[in-house]
């Protein structure tokens, strides 16, 4: 299981190995925890006491430092994993839900026409529909848009990332996400 990196305000940064987290407990760069403890890792034994020295590492950890602010200003990089995921792998025009294998990008004003590759231009579409709808826009093709696209933030990007959440991960993250996400449902 991966480690919630946070920046010291709470934002969150990356997942990391609890190896890599070990690094920045190692070098007292924790300056706060959240979470259960996911894992103990044992070193070697100190010479002068004896002891065998333990790194601890909880779920989620916050790194000493600042982040520059204007790295929290760009909208996630769009991927079909994170879109399938964002639109819950229902297709936006039949209503449908479809194995991954069986969606496609489907870009609303097509890219032969102008659209852009975009988190707000992209929606998930079975194979079908996409093929019935080609490079006309929805009107013309006589097609609904069953919801809308919108830009995740920065902490549903964490979870649309795919990897397996703990719950007290899952639950951080989602008390930042907004209500009408349709990852609260």
């Amino acid at each position: 299981m991966d480690v919630l990196q946070l920046d010291v305000s709470g934002r969150p940064q990356a997942w990391i190995t609890a190896r890599e987290a070990a690094v920045i407990y190692a070098s007292d760069g924790v300056a706060w925890t959240l979470g259960d403890p996911m894992q103990v890792l044992r070193g070697g034994i100190q010479r002068a006491t004896g002891r065998q020295s333990v790194i601890t590492v909880h779920s989620i950890i916050a790194v000493r430092g600042a982040v520059p602010s204007r790295a929290w200003r760009q909208s996630p990089a769009l991927s079909n994993q994170k879109l399938f995921v964002r639109d819950r792998q229902i297709c936006a025009y039949c209503g449908g839900h479809f194995h991954v294998d069986d969606l496609t990008r489907e870009h609303i004003v097509p890219t032969s026409r102008g659209g852009a590759d975009s988190w707000m231009n992209c929606i998930t579409a079975c194979k079908a529909c996409n093929g019935r709808k080609g490079s006309r826009l929805p009107e013309e093709a006589r097609m609904t848009l069953m919801y809308l696209p919108y830009v995740p933030s920065l902490h549903e990007d964490m979870i649309l990332r795919g990897r397996r959440i703990l719950a007290d991960q899952m639950e951080f993250l989602l008390a930042s996400v907004p209500r009408s996400s349709r990852l609260h449902t």
